[in-house]
């Protein structure tokens, strides 16, 4: 499979990056190593976690999904195979404040190597901005766990255009290690988010770009057309906010495009991801094997000018 580079980070990629938070969530640890094979096996070696995600509803620990990734990676050994992308700052309670202080920082590294089982984080994000912690901090706590090889890359996520031009303009100004890839909530029905002088910023700088939500939390593989088709599924507190108007629209692109290419409507809201200006992978995740097959669908795909342009209108709207 080809890869795809991140940004100026000298990190390669397959073009799209498995979304861990299901490990632990949704999908046991079982589960979740029959879907870490199957990845592998189908060349999809990037894989995207954070300290927080568990299932905090059942009392599920936080970390468990980084504890089953690294548990994979050691029965498997395979750890020089994947490229490793892990975040902190956010809190490990739900609704708790942010926290990018390097004393915070400093320890959830610490704890996420220990869990990941491994000496080294390939790409390490800061979760989200507290926006009142100096942005100087969260980075010379990473210059220390760089110069140590424990991190080899930084990134942002979830920044204001604001805090993350000024986080890149101090690492410039103190000689402090830079973000390098950032990482937007983006897809067909949540574009704001990344578009307009976040992307301007990206490309300024030749961030790279991987954005999470990339299937709009499922809604975008068809599945939810109505209420009904959210009871008792876990995504419905994220998703069955697009059951409306342009919500219906959008799907009904989806459905001609992936009928005329004869694939699924996963495949086809991954695929333009892949083709939007600016973006280096998509985050995505799957919870069965039968899901796998929208990711080699989207790789594989070629949406002409005019699907790509049927898409953008009708998610303008």
């Amino acid at each position: 499979m080809e890869k795809v580079e991140l940004g100026k980070s000298g990190l390669r990629s397959a073009p799209i990056i498995f979304g861990g938070n299901v490990f632990g969530w949704t999908l046991n640890e079982k589960e979740s190593f029959k879907m870490l094979d199957e990845l592998f096996e189908l060349g999809f070696t990037t894989i995207d976690t954070a300290d927080v995600y568990s299932r905090w509803a059942d009392g599920v620990p936080h970390g468990t999904s980084e504890r089953i990734i690294g548990k994979w990676m050691k029965e498997r050994k395979l750890r020089d195979k994947i490229t490793l992308i892990t975040k902190g700052g956010s809190s490990l309670q739900p609704g708790g404040p942010k926290n990018n202080t390097q004393d915070y920082l400093t320890g959830a590294v610490q704890d996420s190597l220990s869990r990941l089982q491994t000496d080294y984080i390939d790409l390490y994000f800061t979760h989200f901005d507290d926006g009142e912690t100096p942005v100087e901090e969260a980075l010379e706590a990473y210059q220390k766990f760089i110069k140590k090889g424990e991190i080899k890359h930084i990134g942002a996520s979830n920044f204001s255009a604001e805090r993350l031009q000024k986080s890149l303009d101090v690492a410039t100004e103190k000689n402090l290690p830079a973000y390098e890839v950032f990482q937007p909530e983006y897809n067909l029905m949540v574009r704001d988010k990344f578009e307009g002088d976040i992307k301007e910023i990206c490309t300024r700088n030749n961030l790279g770009v991987i954005p999470y939500f990339s299937l709009a939390s499922g809604f975008l593989t068809g599945k939810y057309r109505t209420k009904e088709d959210f009871e008792g599924k876990e995504r419905k507190m994220f998703a069955d906010k697009f059951l409306n108007n342009r919500g219906k629209k959008i799907l009904k692109s989806l459905d001609k495009i992936s009928e005329k290419h004869d694939v699924s409507q996963a495949a086809v809201a991954l695929a333009w991801l892949i083709n939007r200006p600016g973006v280096s992978a998509p985050i995505a995740s799957a919870t069965k094997s039968s899901h796998l097959k929208s990711f080699t669908e989207a790789v594989k795909i070629s949406l002409s000018n005019e699907d790509m342009e049927i898409l953008n209108k009708t998610s303008e709207e």
